[in-house]
């Protein structure tokens, strides 16, 4: 096991034309892995995310900054020389060998015995089910078996790093649900440094014990999963953590009897006390769609949100009620109890609150959180 060190780490492509700037991929990234951990790296497609642990594997040189795993500096160091594995999102098995040799294969490369390996592979065979398929084909394997192959063909390996680029994207969603498991299983009984690449924020929550949400080549926050989701820094973070994403509206701060309010089409919410240093001024209000409530009847003065409903989606054990503040105003996702948005008629009214400490508010022009971090 190691800790992971990344300080002001850069990397630019190749110019697309002659003249061009080189687009800059990573901008200097500052990142501490801790010793045993799981982290995972998050973000949408292009932000960086493989680039940064490719980089990290030595498949990548970057332009400037330094890698550092344990004491060693392996910032340009070939990647047999960084005591690391790595699984891809492709199985990448020799379709001519048995599971039993693909596990075996880089140990050999290696020079270790044939004891050695062979007590390896009895060692890791039962921790990922492999034992009744050590004698088999990759093509006689179902795609969560070639998977835990591949995983099993780092663990053999003991090296002190291990890393992950979208394992299980080529998985059907029952299977990524089950080698997720696995895999976070795996980490429990080897107590290893991993550091794992998805787009899927469901990955990403359930697996990290430390998440990384990158964007645009930086970071935009790190931290434990529930403290990232809880207290984003940025809208960015806010808006891609959680499922249906958190609604945004553009709305106006004021006080009322010495207490802080947002105002908006069809929107007038208490906010946490804290948010009256700020004092009048536009701000972005985030709410997230599982933090509102119905109320029994709409209230007599107006106040919390109206939402003219649309379109429901009904997911058997919730609804998505969709719809926009007001009359036309912004669009708005709640999520409900599965029967409480059932029987609404189109176009008709829902009466919904939000606790103050629930809403989020954020910059207009950085998007950067206004409130900070909960007390």
């Amino acid at each position: 096991m190691a800790a992971v060190s990344i300080q002001a780490l850069e990397k630019s492509y190749p110019a697309p034309s002659a003249g061009a700037p080189a687009p800059k991929i990573l901008k200097g990234i500052d990142l501490e892995i801790p010793d045993g951990s799981f982290t995972v790296l998050v973000g949408p497609s292009g932000c960086g995310k493989s680039t940064l642990l490719r980089t990290l594997a030595g498949l990548e040189r970057p332009d400037s900054g330094t890698v550092r795993i344990g004491k060693d500096d392996v910032t340009f160091a070939e990647p047999r020389d960084r005591d690391i594995a790595m699984v891809f999102q492709s199985y990448a098995l020799y379709p001519h060998l048995t599971v039993r040799d693909n596990l075996a294969f880089g140990l050999r490369l290696r020079g270790t015995s044939e004891a050695d390996i062979t007590a390896r592979i009895a060692e890791v065979a039962p921790q990922l089910e492999l034992e009744p398929y050590l004698d088999r084909l990759p093509k006689q394997l179902s795609g969560g078996q070639r998977q835990r192959v591949a995983m099993g063909r780092a663990i053999v390996r003991r090296p002190r790093l291990f890393l992950f680029d979208e394992p299980l994207s080529n998985l059907d969603a029952a299977l990524r649900g089950q080698v997720r498991v696995e895999i976070r299983r795996l980490h429990e009984r080897l107590g290893a440094t991993m550091v794992y690449v998805t787009h899927d924020q469901v990955e990403a929550m359930t697996l990290a014990d430390q998440l990384v949400v990158l964007h645009g080549g930086v970071i935009e926050q790190a931290g434990p999963p529930l403290e990232v989701y809880k207290q984003p820094r940025t809208r960015f973070v806010a808006s891609f953590l959680g499922m249906p994403p958190m609604n945004f509206i553009a709305a106006e701060l004021s006080l009322e009897s010495g207490e802080p309010r947002a105002r908006a089409k069809g929107l007038d919410v208490a906010l946490p006390r804290r948010a009256k240093e700020l004092g009048a001024r536009k701000v972005v209000v985030g709410i997230r769609p599982q933090d509102v409530r119905v109320h029994a009847a709409a209230p007599s003065d107006g106040r919390d949100i109206d939402l003219r409903f649309e379109l429901v989606e009904s997911l058997g054990f919730e609804s998505h009620v969709h719809g926009r503040l007001g009359e036309q105003g912004e669009e708005f996702v709640a999520r409900l109890e599965a029967d409480e948005g059932r029987g609404i008629p189109k176009w008709g009214r829902i009466a919904l609150g939000v606790a103050a400490e629930s809403v989020h508010l954020f910059d207009p022009d950085s998007g950067r959180s206004l409130l900070g971090a909960q007390p």
